[in-house]
């Protein structure tokens, strides 16, 4: 059978696309590999109603996209764990520390931290988010990582180590092997208070009431028959008016255009014709950090008692945790520590990271009344979490990142400036756009 535009995976990024291509009056087809829709976007509940995020949660004040699009579907945003009271945890071999500073920092510490903040917000202004390889010094920026250029900044090993544990707990890849390009570019998308290189309102500060997957699960029914489940998709052949879809089990599909909104990882498994040498280069240079999200379920917060927020940024297995819901903690396992829990045998994972949890917030961490780990960057449609953008990368993959040709368009989040739910939607509708200003 003939559509319009075939779009692959049903993530938010396809999904978004889809609707707005629905809405059009375009013939849409929606192929999804999993048996469900919405990627890396999943919720559960409680038997006593909580929603439990396992995977995407929170969005800040400039996702604007994402934001919109909530608004459109009537779902309410609510303050994220930003709001929660109490004071972050940090969590090392030697010790513990809640607030500032840590427990690692000596006298000068923290004014030298404070300024290097200022100093990269001020950098970061100067690189255009959407080309930042017009920067004139975007080879030089890109060549650096941030924790070269923060010692380049005569940083203390305290201030770099606090600015390494805190884009660790983000999983999204040690400051030591990204970018310093990448690392502006990101920040310059989502302008924060210009006192660092993440703000937590700007980023984090929002999460939708209903649970974040619910975004995806009320796209999914309008679009209704639309979403095929269970479609993993084999080859794709783009050619001007007939673009042909082979799946996995043989069949075949043609459209006028195909928008792929798969991750960058599984997109590599699809065989791809008709799209330009230099289009795929770019789209398989891509990286994606291999991460995985844990969420332990409690009866309550009990952490709140000893005055901490369940915020934490840690040198364990873990990286941080944050508190998704009453009660409900959610975790992150960076990539520099993903081999060490597949390493782990099954059966003694979620002990030991209950164990580092308890560490951190007392004995009452080893009772949950649930636990769920979900291995992103070994599970075969996602293969990663956000986009990884080691020193030089950002100039490999090239200024055709994110870019469109016709009749092949790509969106997800990792054909943003920094992944996140916030790019999936942007990009998702911002190929619908395109594919259909083009007709």
């Amino acid at each position: 059978m003939h559509h319009d535009v075939i779009v692959l995976g049903a993530g938010l990024a396809g999904l978004a696309a889809a609707r707005d291509l629905a809405a059009a009056g375009t013939d849409v087809l929606v192929l999804e590999a999993r048996d469900r829709v919405g990627g890396r976007v999943e919720q559960t509940r409680t038997a006593d109603g909580r929603t439990v995020q396992l995977g995407g949660e929170v969005v800040g004040r400039g996702h604007t996209a994402y934001v919109q699009l909530a608004k459109e579907l009537g779902l309410e945003l609510v303050p994220s764990y930003v709001a929660e009271p109490g004071l972050i945890t940090r969590s090392t071999p030697e010790g513990l520390s809640a607030g500032d500073p840590p427990h690692w920092f000596g006298p000068a510490d923290m004014a030298r931290h404070e300024q290097l903040g200022a100093e990269f917000s001020h950098l970061a202004a100067t690189v255009d988010p959407d080309d930042p390889w017009s920067h004139p010094e975007a080879a030089a920026l890109d060549r650096l990582s941030v924790a070269d250029w923060l010692r380049s900044r005569h940083a203390t090993p305290a201030v770099v180590r606090l600015w390494d544990i805190g884009q660790l707990a983000l999983a999204g890849g040690s400051y030591e092997r990204i970018s310093l390009l990448a690392a502006l570019r990101k920040s310059a998308a989502v302008p924060g208070s210009g006192t660092g290189d993440y703000d937590y309102d700007d980023w984090e500060g929002l999460r939708l009431a209903e649970g974040s997957a619910t975004l995806a699960e009320i796209m999914g029914r309008e679009l209704g028959p639309c979403v095929r489940l269970g479609s993993p998709v084999a080859a794709v052949d783009i050619r001007p008016g007939r673009c042909t879809v082979r799946l996995v089990t043989g069949e075949v599909l043609t459209a006028t255009a195909v928008v792929s909104a798969l991750p960058v990882g599984p997109l590599r498994s699809v065989f791809v014709t008709g799209v330009s040498e230099d289009r795929l280069a770019s789209l398989h240079r891509q990286r994606h950090a291999v991460a995985a999200k844990f969420a332990a379920v409690y009866d309550r917060p009990f952490w709140r008692a000893d005055g901490l927020s369940g915020l934490s940024e840690a040198e364990g297995v873990l990286g941080s945790t944050w508190p998704q819901n009453e009660g409900v903690l959610s975790a992150l396992i960076p990539p520099e520590r993903y081999g060490v829990l597949l390493g782990t045998p099954p059966p003694l994972r979620t002990p030991e990271l209950l164990a580092e949890i308890a560490a951190m917030f007392g004995d009452q961490a080893l009772r949950p009344t649930a636990c769920h780990l979900r291995l992103w960057g070994t599970d075969p449609w996602t293969q990663g979490y956000v986009t990884q953008w080691p020193p030089g990368e950002v100039m490999a993959v090239g200024p055709l990142h994110g870019t469109h040709e016709p009749p092949f368009y790509v969106c997800g989040s990792d054909q943003w400036v920094a992944g996140y739910m916030e790019g999936a939607v942007r990009t998702g509708r911002a190929a619908a756009e395109e594919a259909l200003r083009r007709g």
